[in-house]
């Protein structure tokens, strides 16, 4: 048994049952067929690379793996050393399950297709190996994000670049890891999300927020609100509406880091938001869709909430590149749905980027 937590009145609360990730993932093929034995088998190497990130992340100022390195990924971004080292850790683990047939990330230009891996009931991974790396030079929350796809039999390696593709209905399963005070895997393969926690001094993950749900509302909102003017009239009208909210108000709660910025939003309700700009680069939305929008969107929904591009539903998105971005309004159902509200106002449809 797990030690008992303190609770805000000082009284232990009852201790966390030793349920871990093997013996969850038991249980939860018992309970519905979805999870097949290769796609539990993926997730413990998925939670395994999890573990070797976590552990650099906590180390990275003493193994000087902290700043840039001078280059930029295919999106034009500059590349944090981390970023390039959890990426080839990624890629290593997943390589050597042999459970993954195709891997796409956002530190690599092009899918990878791993022909040694390829074969009946394998899958395609698409993972931001440290997302929120902005934060890693400050001692900042980080995490890792990933969706799980199947390949097509004998697809060939076009053919398995292309399962990546589609809307995020696809899915077989999806998730975050989180690096801060604990590192905590959230993960859902269509039946429900459950949250465990690595417990550093066994290397298990213990299930330690089964069957999470999202409240129908909340009350704090998440958003860089210095893009503000540059935002259309919609999300501005959206977080104006916030504001003007009777006592008790909502409150911002931003970390810039997209997994702790949902965390906070999955547990607790309310919204995060990353607005297209109403020109320029951004104009399509800042979010990937493959790896960031697409596998959160699937989580939230499972727990209850919603993930939208302002107009319509992430999860109906039909990717044609494997670096799409999108706008991203995801959270409790309330929020979400006046977001839409405002931003349907605001533009057609049919004339969004992302939809073209």
């Amino acid at each position: 048994m797990a030690a008992p937590a303190a609770t805000s009145a000082g009284a232990p609360a009852a201790a966390v049952a030793m349920t871990v990730l093997s013996h969850h993932l038991r249980q939860e093929r018992a309970a519905h067929p979805a999870p097949t034995e290769a796609l539990a088998a993926l997730l413990t190497e998925i939670a395994l690379a999890g573990k070797v990130v976590s552990r650099e992340v906590a180390r990275a100022v003493l193994t000087g793996r902290l700043g840039y390195t001078g280059e930029q990924n295919v999106q034009g971004e500059p590349v944090k050393q981390l970023d390039r080292w959890a990426n080839a850790a990624m890629v290593e683990v997943l390589h050597r399950s042999g459970l993954a047939c195709t891997l796409v990330s956002e530190e690599m230009a092009h899918a990878v297709h791993l022909d040694d891996a390829c074969g009946p009931g394998r899958f395609v991974v698409c993972f931001d190996p440290v997302d929120g790396s902005g934060n890693t030079d400050i001692n900042g929350i980080v995490g890792t994000i990933f969706g799980v796809r199947a390949t097509r039999p004998d697809g060939g390696a076009a053919g398995h670049r292309a399962d990546a593709l589609g809307p995020g209905t696809a899915q077989l399963a999806a998730g975050y890891l989180m690096y801060g005070p604990a590192t905590v895997l959230v993960y859902t393969v269509g039946h429900g999300v459950h949250g465990l926690t690595l417990d550093t001094t066994t290397g298990e993950y213990v299930l330690t927020h089964p069957d999470l749900r999202m409240p129908s509302r909340g009350r704090t909102y998440a958003v860089n609100e210095a893009n503000w003017h540059r935002w259309t009239r919609g999300p501005r009208q959206f977080i104006e509406s916030l504001r003007a909210e009777p006592r008790p108000s909502y409150s911002a709660r931003y970390v810039g880091s997209l997994v702790a910025d949902v965390h906070r939003i999955l547990l607790e309700g309310g919204i995060y938001l990353y607005p297209a700009e109403a020109d320029g680069k951004r104009a399509g939305g800042k979010l990937r869709l493959l790896y960031e929008a697409a596998p959160l969107g699937l989580v939230v929904e499972q727990a209850g909430g919603r993930a939208s591009t302002g107009t319509g539903r992430i999860l109906d998105v039909v990717a044609t590149s494997h670096h799409q971005r999108v706008p991203l309004y995801i959270g409790s159902v309330e929020e979400v749905s006046r977001a839409e509200a405002c931003c349907r106002e605001d533009a057609d449809k049919e004339s969004q980027p992302w939809q073209r």
